[in-house]
């Protein structure tokens, strides 16, 4: 240990001594990654946005480039129609799977109602490339993300002159702003060029200058590789986009020429780049010129003052330490590194947790779309899995840190898509399933909100649960920040579509009497029928019967908030008291994934879908005993045969282990995410690159510390051994109670909680539970007895 312990000192040392950073924050604790060298490829390059727009920042200091990212860069339309199927398909589909004929089921089910394989993906907006006209030694080079004010920066010595290059995508301008400096005398010589990839080699784009210090960029977005329903489909039509750029200078010149902008002799300058697209402004090119002309008469120091006030905002609620930080020294991919070789790094798993705010907060705004599962951040024209909205897990996990994590504002973009889904899936339950209450929404969607069924394969696109899950995000934005409001207005009507839905989708089943939910599918996974041959649908899963048991539960508690008491609710009772159990036991003591004891092909698979009770949802808890123990066994057994091994499965994982109190097995799946599904810019890898994974870890690395799920606060339930000193403080517990928590050797030190109104909260810790009155907006401070410090 005390070699590992020198090793360490003198790469510090040597690390200090050899890179820009200390230079520019010598003393100052800076929550940040950092790197030596430049991106040679995406998944180096370091992400920036404001929610719509973005960019990934590759820092080279020949050609410097920025690949553009913007929200609405879809093609196609809402022009493929809201359903396919009859009642009669439905009718028939149900007979198949009534006398066993599953394999014929899983046929009938694509054929009859699926538009099969869809390829129409978000795209990139583009690429911005300034290549610098030099020539020298590169020496002291840094580039880096500062988490706290949200700004990316390159720096580096060109034969001993001084060059910077700032970023930052401000959500209040509106803007992609790069400020450039050097000190070398004769300045910097560079070209400004605007592209976009060619999509089948056809031209994406226009760019044209535009007086002496502008270029536009014109375009539409298109998809000639485009399928629908197995085929090709090109699509050549879709958003239609500008972009604009404005150069301004201190010293030098600009000139335009054949569509780039030639800066020489320039020791400042300041580059505006603003896109607007048809998806948000009918008028976007005189918008995209209002913007440009709004943003350029800032300074750039203006605008990051303003850029960094409205992310603070945001970004300044929670802070999150795990001990020390000595190892900032080090970049932040040797750190990770040292990780994947077994070194634990506690702090960088803080910067984690705070990455995933950060990438929330740069992908998700009031006013845009919901992140997708890329964020924001996508090169392609043909995105993997399209970069579009997976309902079985994916968007609701890009949200789980929202409510937990204090940003509560940003699934505003969330609610605002599922209200547009709702209204196609009002359309889509009448003309595909006959059923005319209520919508319904399957496993994939976009930008166009369809709700039909995509998927040539059953174990996926034929799953109806989208909207219950969405419901769950409706409800519990209710429960966090008690906002009447929004739930008379927004979430309970949201809600009661959803159930009336599912209460005319159910079916009683003549051998039990239980109104039964069918055809089924656990998301993704299949099970071996009566022949031994892999099938997907089923009459009844455990996931389908556990969201439906939910939305039905949390549809009546929201009715007893408003007071309401009508037909709907008492319908929606009598079906809840004779709905099909969610949550049945086999003889082996594992939560049952269908309706009968399958044995599976894939017993480690990457969804854990049948526990959907215990997390996100809460009708698997310690008063359950049975369940809670049948839950871990579940896990235990996935794990066994190689399950979550995907990003976002682990981070999955960790919440699990949150909810079973099983810090060792949290503290091993932290250190295994970091070690197989973290790359170099900390994005989390499925692999391909899948954003869910980011946000899933910080919503996990919260349940370790805070949960409230239970009508009570837990404190510290799962705190991980190594994790034997630390603080967090600004986190949300439902009750809209701020919470604050620190801790030493293990124990609780110090508790806070404070809430807006006064009320009565109960909180355990360890083997104490009180219940505690709390005043309106008047900290509690508690010790590890959770008596009262406030006023010694």
């Amino acid at each position: 240990m005390r070699i590992q312990s020198l090793t360490l000192a003198l790469i510090t040392l040597i690390s200090v001594g050899c890179n820009q950073r200390d230079a520019q924050n010598k003393g100052v604790e800076v929550d940040e990654l950092w790197y030596e060298q430049a991106a040679e490829d995406w998944m180096q390059a370091l992400p920036v946005g404001n929610g719509r727009l973005g960019a990934m920042i590759f820092g080279n200091p020949d050609i410097e480039h920025l690949q553009l990212n913007e929200d609405s860069m879809w093609p196609g339309g809402p022009t493929l129609g809201d359903s396919k199927g009859t009642v009669e398909d439905l009718v028939a589909l149900r007979a198949l799977i009534d006398q066993g004929k599953v394999h014929q089921a899983d046929k009938f089910i694509v054929d009859k109602f699926s538009h099969l394989e869809v390829t129409r993906s978000h795209q990139t907006a583009g690429d911005l490339f300034l290549d610098f006209k030099r020539k020298g030694e590169v020496t002291d080079y840094y580039r880096g993300l500062d988490l706290d004010k949200a700004v990316a920066t390159v720096s580096y010595k060109v034969d001993g002159d001084q060059f910077t290059e700032k970023i930052i995508a401000s959500n209040v301008d509106d803007a992609l702003i790069i400020s450039l400096e050097t000190t070398a005398e004769k300045g910097l010589d560079f070209d400004i060029q605007l592209s976009r990839p060619m999509d089948k080699s056809a031209p994406t784009v226009l760019v044209t200058t535009h007086n002496s210090d502008e270029l536009i960029m014109d375009g539409m977005v298109t998809q000639r590789g485009g399928v629908v329903e197995n085929k090709p489909y090109p699509m050549q039509e879709g958003v239609e986009f500008q972009t604009r750029l404005r150069a301004t200078t201190e010293g030098g010149t600009i000139e335009p020429s054949d569509g780039i902008l030639e800066l020489r002799g320039v020791r400042k300058a300041v580059i505006y780049l603003v896109t607007k697209t048809s998806f948000y402004h009918q008028d976007f090119k005189a918008k995209a010129q209002e913007n440009l002309n709004e943003v350029a008469s800032k300074s750039f120091d203006e605008l990051l003052r303003r850029h960094s006030q409205d992310f603070g905002e945001f970004y300044d609620r929670v802070n999150f330490s795990l001990g020390s930080s000595d190892l900032d020294s080090l970049p932040t991919d040797k750190r990770l590194q040292r990780y994947k070789d077994g070194q634990v790094d506690l702090d960088l798993q803080t910067k984690l947790f705070d990455y995933g705010r950060y990438l929330l907060i740069s992908s998700s705004r009031e006013g845009t779309n919901p992140a997708n599962l890329q964020g924001i951040w996508n090169n392609h024209i043909s995105a993997p899995w399209n970069a579009d909205y997976h309902l079985n897990i994916n968007l609701q996990m890009n949200y789980w840190p929202s409510m937990v994590a204090n940003l509560s504002e940003l699934q505003q973009p969330l609610f605002d898509f599922s209200d547009r889904l709702l209204q196609r899936g009002k359309k889509t339950a009448k003309e595909q399933y006959g059923i005319q209450r209520g919508a319904v929404m399957h496993h994939t969607t976009d930008l166009w909100a369809p709700a039909f069924m995509f998927s040539s394969q059953p174990y996926w696109g034929s799953w109806i649960h989208g909207g219950g899950w969405l419901a769950q995000h409706y409800w519990d934005h209710y429960r966090f920040t008690q906002d009447a409001d929004f739930l008379e207005n927004r979430a309970y009507p949201f809600m009661k579509e959803i159930a009336l839905f599912y209460m005319d989708w159910l079916q009683k089943d003549a051998t039990t009497g239980k109104w039964v939910s069918y055809p089924e599918t656990s998301p993704e996974n299949s099970y071996l029928a009566a022949d031994g041959k892999p099938a997907a649908v089923s009459k009844g899963a455990a996931m389908g019967h556990q969201i439906i048991a939910e939305v039905f539960d949390n549809a009546l508690s929201a009715a007893k908030v408003l007071n309401i008491n009508d037909e709907f609710t008492q319908e929606l009772k009598a079906k809840r008291a004779d709905l099909t159990p969610g949550i049945v036991l086999g003889e082996d003591g594992r939560i049952l994934e269908w309706d009968k004891p399958y044995k599976e092909p894939e017993k480690g698979h990457r969804h854990l879908s049948h526990l959907y009770a215990l997390h996100p949802g809460d009708a698997i808890t310690e008063a359950t005993p049975e369940q809670f123990k049948a839950a871990k066994k579940t896990i235990d057994y996935r794990l066994e045969h190689g399950g979550a091994g995907t990003g976002w499965s682990r981070a999955w994982m960790i919440s699990f282990n949150a909810r079973l109190f099983d810090k060792a097995s949290a503290e091993e799946n932290i250190n295994k995410f970091f070690q197989i599904s973290i790359a170099d810019n900390l994005f989390d890898e499925h692999p391909p690159f899948q954003i869910d994974g980011n946000f899933g870890y910080t919503a996990g690395v919260i349940e370790l510390l805070l949960q409230s799920h239970e009508d009570f606060l837990r404190i510290l339930p799962s705190l991980p051994e190594n994790w034997s000193e630390g603080s967090i403080s600004g986190i949300k517990a439902r009750g809209n109670i701020e919470v604050g928590i620190t801790w030493d050797q293990n124990k609780l030190t110090q508790l806070s909680l404070v809430s807006p109104e006064t009320k009565s909260v109960e909180v355990k810790y360890g083997d104490i539970k009180k219940k505690l009155s709390l005043k309106a907006d008047q900290p509690l401070i508690l010790d590890v007895s959770l008596n009262s410090k406030t006023n010694n």
